[in-house]
């Protein structure tokens, strides 16, 4: 991908443990999901000398264009670095129609982020997390 983050590139399956436990930042971590990500080579990753720091997992829905980000993490200490913005940016270019994530209203972040690609709130999602709803965001 010209001009994207050099910081991002395809996960690989010697990467599969380390992204696993990347996930247990999430506010709802999907391991099956994520097992089958890693299955299809769907997982994009960020590397700091030569660690993974950080991951995206896009998901295709099979039956409509485009695509959904169901889990972006970044390591606590890497955050702040344009990271997820790398990750964000090359599941952009790799879409073939409008992408979707979902977000915890109180994620000032990662709303803020999104809203900075051009990612618009579609819905709200009542009780979409265990502690609370969740906003759908759309680009596209």
């Amino acid at each position: 991908m010209a001009g994207g983050d050099p910081r991002v590139r395809q996960g690989r399956t010697a990467d599969a443990d380390r992204i696993r436990e990347l996930q247990s930042h999430l506010r709802q971590p999907s391991p099956d999901l994520l097992e089958y990500g890693l299955a299809v080579g769907a997982a994009r990753v960020s590397v700091a000398d030569g660690r993974v720091v950080g991951y995206l997992l896009p998901v295709d829905a099979p039956n409509r264009p485009g695509v959904h980000l169901a889990e972006l993490v970044v390591a606590p200490p890497f955050r702040r670095e344009g990271r997820a913005r790398g990750l964000l940016r090359a599941a952009i270019a790799d879409a073939d129609g409008p992408v979707t994530l979902q977000a915890h209203p109180d994620n000032d972040a990662a709303l803020s982020l999104y809203e900075s690609l051009g990612f618009e709130v579609v819905e709200r999602r009542p009780d979409a997390y265990a502690d609370g709803d969740a906003l759908v965001l759309r680009l596209g």
